[in-house]
């Protein structure tokens, strides 16, 4: 067991077990380089001890790894770390769809077509590199608050074989969604993912699934053998469009569903649409089971009963047969046998012969990772590949600038000649270099790294240094040198300088105290005195820095301060009139 704090490969620190599983233990952590958090699969029990398990997982996890989609996970990193293999992914804070279903139940028909499209969309993307995930369930189909949907566990479901799967006990949960080829034994192809999204789109709609039994023997024979419900049943009103694509989705001949996930995407783009919500029942176009023979049992009885009355007949016919009647049956039977001996000789050179001769071989497609352009293309071409018209190009730190970095289809992959290739070419290492950032302004620094496509957080610290700068970096989480992708993130570190107090408060401060406060700030305090009669001369009555306004080195604060009202001079007091002058003018 993984504890909270340990770190895998000097680099994964462990903040908390998120789930656990008979395949995986699952781990939220801190990836202390790109300074961002993760989630983190850890191989347990029997798996992580087999040699051939984990080498097939660590090849499909790094093929999950080329997978570019907004709803299917990213997978960051696979490794080992003292005999503990794991897998490094986006951390998706939402919960899975079967959490989803209990506590809701049936979801709404638009609420079902919108997550179908996205898991459609994503699995699009993984079908057009022939990448089948195998194990579609709503335990691994996660869901945001913000209703994004993502597709996860590519890499290990890619890598678990039927064998493998019932030896977990994730079991129960996986056949529910299991398609009859899988249940009987036969590869995954891309329809097994279309009948698994099937079953989904059945649960999500009804709130239940279509089979169920004891064990998951008994579920895997109901896949084989019955036909799913009729969803109208518990939902008449639902369209007969949305009917229609869990029907052919969920066909028991894999040539009766879609050819792949981009098509049913297609169809469930426009099932909402008027014109379509009537549409009549689809039929399908192969059979889907092969009839059973029915024993012929009719008035057994009665033949039984007449079978001694008979018995004599048949003895006298018997009797009455000559040797030149054996000899003659068995001339017609040993013709009889040649013609049908030849017969099956014609039927397989047709069936098995003729299409051999007429199927085109397949072809591997070559390892030209690290050619030119120019050697690639002969190369297919040699081989009998057709070229795309467009060249793509990918980053690529590992392979130069302008050499093949991959193909579509994979390289090693099977094709027949004629198949078109598109060939990917490295952009290089597009890799920004980080610097020192510490005392340039923030903002100049954000607005530089995002240009590059660097996505920047800001971060306030506090700190001792009464100097420093309320927009300029004190640190940074990446260290100069480190060279970082687009995408990556970087955080920046800014004081988190003090705020000015509210100097007015009840004639708390005085102007020597604020200016002794501001001191360290290096702020100049200019003092504006105003007369009034409510106040104590010397209180602070206002000040232009707000309270809680940051202090900002070296600015200036202007304190308004009450004083008493001014004496009138003895030159503008009214003259005091004498009752006792009685001359005007002489007095």
């Amino acid at each position: 067991m993984i504890m909270k704090g340990q770190k895998i490969s000097d680099r994964y620190q462990i903040i908390k077990s998120v789930g656990e599983g008979g395949m995986a233990n699952v781990y939220l952590a801190y990836d202390t380089i790109l300074d961002r958090n993760v989630a983190v699969k850890v191989l347990r029990g029997d798996l992580a001890t087999d040699e051939k398990f984990v080498r097939r997982f660590q090849r499909e996890a790094l093929s999950a790894s080329s997978l570019s989609h907004p709803n299917i996970v990213e997978v960051y990193d696979v490794g080992e770390d003292n005999g503990q293999y794991y897998i490094v992914m986006e951390y998706i804070e939402g919960k899975h769809l079967k959490e989803l279903i209990k506590k809701r139940g049936k979801l709404t028909t638009s609420e079902v077509i919108d997550i179908m499209l996205q898991i459609s969309d994503g699995l699009s993307v993984a079908h057009d590199s022939y990448i089948i995930h195998r194990d579609i369930k709503p335990q691994n189909i996660m869901i945001q608050e913000n209703g994004l949907v993502k597709i996860t566990d590519f890499g290990i479901a890619m890598a678990m074989n039927a064998a493998q799967l019932t030896q977990t006990n994730s079991v129960m949960g996986s056949v529910h969604y299991l398609p009859p080829e899988q249940a009987s034994g036969n590869g995954s192809t891309l329809q097994s993912d279309i009948y698994s999204m099937g079953i989904l789109m059945y649960e999500l709609l009804t709130g239940k699934l279509p089979y169920k039994g004891d064990n998951a023997v008994e579920i895997a024979l109901k896949h084989l053998k019955e036909s799913i419900p009729n969803i109208k049943e518990d939902l008449p009103d639902l369209p007969q469009s949305i009917a229609n694509i869990i029907i052919k989705a969920t066909a028991k001949n894999p040539k009766n569903r879609y050819e792949d996930a981009r098509e049913m995407h297609e169809d469930l783009l426009t099932c909402l649409e008027d014109s379509r919500k009537e549409e009549p029942e689809i039929k399908l176009d192969h059979p889907e089971h092969v009839a059973d023979e029915t024993p012929k049992n009719k008035n057994k009885k009665e033949k039984h009963e007449k079978k001694s009355e008979k018995e004599e007949g048949e003895e006298l016919i018997a009797k009455q047969i000559t040797d030149k009647d054996l000899k003659k049956q068995n001339k017609l039977i040993i013709v009889l046998a040649s013609i049908f001996t030849g017969l099956i000789i014609i039927i397989t050179t047709i069936v098995v012969l003729i299409p051999a001769l007429t199927t085109q071989k397949e072809i591997t497609i070559p390892d030209i990772v690290g050619y030119t352009e120019e050697e690639a293309i002969n190369k297919l071409r040699e081989m009998g590949f057709n070229i795309a018209d467009t060249v793509e190009t990918v980053i690529s730190s590992d392979i130069e600038e302008g050499k093949v970095v991959k193909t579509n289809p994979v390289i090693g992959s099977k094709r027949t000649k004629g198949t078109e290739i598109t060939i990917f070419l490295s952009e290089g290492d597009s890799k920004i270099s980080i610097e020192n950032y510490v005392g340039q302004d923030y903002t100049y620094v954000q607005g530089l790294l995002k240009g590059q496509g660097i996505e920047v957080l800001v971060e306030k610290r506090d700190t001792d240094d009464k100097n420093a700068e309320q927009n300029k970096v004190i640190g940074q989480s990446i260290e100069a040198g480190t060279k970082l992708s687009k995408g990556d993130y970087i955080t920046l570190y800014i004081p988190n300088i003090d705020k000015y107090p509210d100097f007015t408060e009840n004639g708390k401060y005085t102007v020597e105290e604020v200016k002794n406060y501001l001191k360290d700030y290096n702020v100049t305090v200019k003092v504006e005195e105003v007369e009034d009669t409510t106040h104590k001369e010397g209180t602070i009555i206002r000040q232009d820095r707000k309270a809680g306004d940051p202090i900002i080195k070296g600015a200036t604060i202007i304190l308004t301060v009450s004083k008493a009202p001014e004496e009138p001079k003895d030159d503008e007091k009214d003259p005091v009139q004498d009752d006792t002058c009685a001359t005007p003018g002489l007095c």
